[in-house]
């Protein structure tokens, strides 16, 4: 458990707003030409998974911040 306060959680919190930022607008700009023609239900699928895809790396991210390390501490 953090003791002292970290530079880690702000820069944290900045670093994944940016690329918050630019995976949105990855995503508006190359997804909607390559999903045009599809129907509809299929293209709300599409940004759906896009959606969710941002989170698989989330919990590495947040445990980095808390601990400075990428992978969770050992259970004691």
């Amino acid at each position: 458990m953090r003791e002292e306060p970290t530079l880690r959680i702000p820069l944290g919190i900045l670093a994944l707003l940016a690329a918050l930022i630019i995976y949105g607008a990855i995503v508006a700009t190359f997804v909607p030409p390559l999903i045009d023609g599809l129907p509809t239900l299929l293209q709300t699928v599409v940004y759906l998974v896009l959606g969710i895809v941002w989170l698989l790396p989330l919990r590495r991210f947040l445990i980095w911040m808390e601990t400075g390390r990428w992978s969770a501490p050992p259970e004691q």
